[in-house]
């Protein structure tokens, strides 16, 4: 009957019991007919039966059994030896038996293994492994010893203010806590002070810093976070202005515009503008933290914070860029309403431009203007245009002629489309005396500059990835340009060699003499004496 028993119990067995070293365990599972076949010869064997008698009589006897299944009588001798199939030396273990009498049964049931111990390997439980939080919903928190640095120093600069510090002493807070630029102090002074009672305690700072966990941010999330609106996820130009107001009433090297207030407001608004045409690339006046992030604003922002003479401050701040845009736009628009048409348009850089491209620009076509009288263009328009036109090497210039030149808006340059605007280039080449170069010579030529991955047409990308894409356009709708880079002084190449980071806005933006100093100093003096005019 037990024998029986053991027969019918084979065929629940799981292969990997019988832990035969010289049988692969795959092979049983594959065939487990093999198994059955091994278990039933093992049970036929006289050892077996011998062994088997010996165990039933010690049970019988009371006697314990060993860890092995013998026991400490005397028939441990007999269990000392396991009868196998197998060559000596190669013998499998027992088959392990749970308490409950069936391999079945501990399948099943989910009864642990044998109290009576079994050479089988025990699988341990998988070790949880603690994951630490790296999400926080309000900003990560800072380190102890971070917070203690921090508040120390919090402790040292509103010692002596019980009621908190004003507006003029929380520059050095601004400075030297949040290690943010000083002309941030009153958007950030403002940010915390919402009741508007003119000071913000100590223990105030500390709980917009410190425990709102934005000192652990990084400085563009800061300064994303102090200027934004609370309702908003983005930064509108407003949001710019209280920065650009302090900046203008604390920098020594715009110092000398405290007199006159009209070319305060024209200079932020052209920061403003820069920033917006460089950083904000969906071009929708919504200015992400993720494009925030991308640009180059901050450093900018740091740089002009530590540097005396605004000028070198090429990126957006420059004094001398603000001076020439303003000035090419006074000197275009002859009526002085801050409106210029296309007649107006058509004189820039002594009738640098083609009327086919022109006639593109005030067709809206690559951007939308501000101004809300048809067929004229305000000063941001003025602002775009003047950028894309004279830094052609830059990605929002790249796409704004690119739009203009693309016809049809299918995203491609054709030869038919390039011919269309080069055909005015040839016509006013001739007029002027000069060697008229044919459009399939220069097609040729513009596909060795560009090398696109089609020849039949160029794409945005083709463009973008060439550093002279710039002058495809200005071979296409800039005479004066064109005929520059032909006759290009090799002085001049080897100074962008030198610099490579510098733009060609940057060579020739702060150089009046480039652009016509005298000629813009004199139509500064006429937008000075015009607006001070409108001011009374």
């Amino acid at each position: 009957m037990d024998v029986e028993v053991l027969v019918r119990d084979v065929a629940s067995l799981d292969p990997e019991l019988l832990q035969l070293p010289e049988v692969s365990s795959l092979a049983l599972k594959d065939n487990p007919g093999i198994a059955e076949q091994l278990y039933s010869q093992w049970l036929s064997l006289p050892e077996t039966a011998r062994l088997v008698k010996s165990l039933v009589d010690d049970a019988k006897a009371g006697s314990p059994l060993s860890r092995h299944g013998g026991s400490n009588g005397g028939n441990a001798a007999a269990s000392s030896s396991l009868p196998s199939m197998f060559p000596a030396g190669s013998a499998p273990p027992l088959s392990p038996r749970s308490s409950s009498g069936s391999p079945r049964v501990v399948k099943r049931g989910g009864i642990g293994p044998s109290t009576l111990g079994s050479p089988l390997k025990l699988v341990s439980e998988p070790v949880r492994e603690v994951i630490p939080q790296f999400y926080f919903r309000n900003g990560r928190p800072p380190p102890m010893d971070l917070k203690e640095q921090c508040l120390f120093r919090i402790d040292e600069l509103f010692s002596g203010h019980v009621d908190g510090l004003q507006v003029q002493e929380f520059k050095y807070v601004t400075k030297e806590v949040c290690k943010l630029p000083s002309f941030f102090s009153s958007s950030l002074f403002r940010k915390i002070d919402v009741d508007c009672i003119g000071t913000v305690s100590r223990n105030a700072f500390i709980d917009y810093w410190i425990n709102s966990n934005i000192m652990t941010m990084d400085i563009a999330t800061q300064i994303f976070t102090i200027l934004k609106q609370p309702d908003n996820k983005y930064l509108t130009q407003e949001d710019f202005k209280p920065v650009l107001r302090e900046l203008l009433a604390t920098h020594p090297g715009l110092e000398f515009l405290q007199g006159t207030p009209e070319f305060q407001e024209r200079y932020a608004e052209t920061v403003i503008y820069r920033i917006f045409y460089y950083i904000n690339r969906s071009a929708n006046g919504h200015l992400t933290l993720r494009e925030l992030k991308h640009g180059n604003l901050i450093a900018a922002m740091q740089h002009a914070d530590e540097e005396e003479d605004i000028n070198k401050v090429l990126r957006y701040f420059s004094y001398e860029h603000f001076y020439v845009i303003y000035c090419k736009f006074w000197e275009l628009d002859t009526d002085h309403d801050f409106l210029i048409d296309k007649e107006n348009l058509i004189r820039y850089g002594n009738h640098a431009l083609t009327y086919r491209i022109v006639d593109r620009i005030f067709s809206q076509v690559a951007r939308k203007f501000t101004s809300k009288i048809e067929g004229k263009l305000g000063y941001e328009d003025f602002v775009y245009f003047m950028l894309a036109e004279e830094d052609k090497s830059s990605e929002p210039s790249l796409e704004y002629w690119f739009k203009c030149i693309d016809l049809d808006g299918n995203g491609i340059l054709t030869p038919n489309e390039m011919q269309f605007f080069y055909e005015e280039q040839l016509h006013r080449m001739e007029c002027m005396a000069q060697e008229p170069v044919l459009f399939e010579d220069i097609l040729c030529q513009m596909v060795d500059m560009v090398a696109p991955e089609n020849e039949c047409y160029f794409t945005l990308r083709d463009l973008k990835g060439c550093k002279l894409s710039g002058n495809v356009f200005n071979i296409l709708f800039n005479l004066n340009k064109f005929m520059a880079f032909e006759t290009r002084d090799p002085f001049l190449i080897r100074q962008e060699r030198e610099d490579p980071t510098l733009t060609e806005w940057d060579r020739t933006g702060g150089n009046q003499k480039t652009l016509g100093f005298p000629m813009l100093f004199k139509a500064a003096c006429e937008a000075a004496a015009h607006i001070r005019y409108c001011f009374k």
